[in-house]
């Protein structure tokens, strides 16, 4: 009786083979990712000699020039660069966020007359492909004025329909009873947001803020088209110019993407778990 009541189901001495394969498969799926980023570190200390002359491709080289790295940067203004890129994405940043929730807030929670119209309206811009909007919208820059200035790389894209769209799914989440007891004390519309919708979706919000600073600031196309002096361009195009027409300097152009790459690294290492809360929560409340 006693061993009956006390006896335990041994665990398995066996291999778990599912796991062990499903390891390898995530391991091999993780390298594959991390090449890329590996080869630009390799190629950014070699010589240009072993670039061009390689083969079969070596991943370690076989001679680090670690002065790339000091020539690239001595090569171009690059604190310039870098202090556009940051101030551009950060300013970028901020807008968005603040917009795209006030936005949001509206479509979500505020009832008027053809909301939902406007907001489809909204929906529609985001199947328009960007090459097709940049024509006009490099015309009404050079209309106002802002060709080659910070207002021209940083107005525009504060505003995003995307961002309104994921706000919006979000604020709907949260429960309208804190709106009705808030304005039963006398709450302002504004008060609303600021107080209960936007503490209420930090996850979310800084999921946007962490996407929004890395495409602002790996953004290349639209910095090439409205700037046009040296000292306004952003590190993306900067670095283009190690590509001439006829030859490229690929370790130098590699060394300057290793370093243009830091910041955002640090970003996504230090926001990574926002990142994670504001793509995984379903509802603006947690349960």
């Amino acid at each position: 009786m006693t061993d009956t009541l006390y006896d335990k189901p041994r665990p398995s001495n066996g291999i778990p083979w599912g796991k062990l394969a499903a390891h390898i498969v995530l391991l091999l799926g993780s390298f594959i990712m991390v090449l890329p980023f590996l080869w630009m570190v390799s190629t950014s200390l070699k010589t240009s000699t072993d670039i061009l002359r390689e083969f079969p491709p070596r991943l370690i080289p076989s001679t680090f020039m670690i002065s790339n790295y000091a020539t690239a940067l001595n090569s171009l203004p690059f604190d310039r660069y870098f202090f556009n890129s940051l101030l551009v994405a950060t300013s970028v940043t901020l807008l968005q966020l603040l917009t795209s929730s006030l936005a949001a807030y509206a479509f979500a929670r505020l009832r008027f007359k053809g909301r939902d119209t406007i907001f489809f309206l909204y929906l529609i811009g985001l199947m328009i492909p960007f090459p097709v909007l940049l024509l006009p919208n490099f015309l009404m820059i050079r209309q106002l004025g802002w060709f080659d200035s910070y207002l021209a790389l940083i107005v525009p894209p504060a505003f995003s329909a995307f961002s309104i769209f994921l706000l919006r799914q979000y604020y709907r989440g949260i429960p309208l009873d804190y709106d009705e007891s808030a304005r039963i004390d006398g709450a302002s519309s504004l008060r609303i947001w600021w107080s209960i919708l936007l503490p209420n979706s930090r996850p979310a919000l800084a999921a946007l803020a962490v996407f929004t600073f890395l495409g602002t600031w790996n953004d290349f196309l639209w910095p090439l088209v409205v700037t046009n002096s040296e000292s306004m361009r952003t590190l993306p195009v900067g670095l283009s110019t190690f590509q001439g027409q006829f030859t490229v300097r690929w370790e130098l152009l590699m060394a300057g993407s290793v370093v243009a790459l830091i910041p955002v690294l640090i970003v996504y290492f230090f926001a990574q778990n926002w990142i994670i809360k504001g793509l995984s929560v379903s509802s603006g409340l947690k349960g």
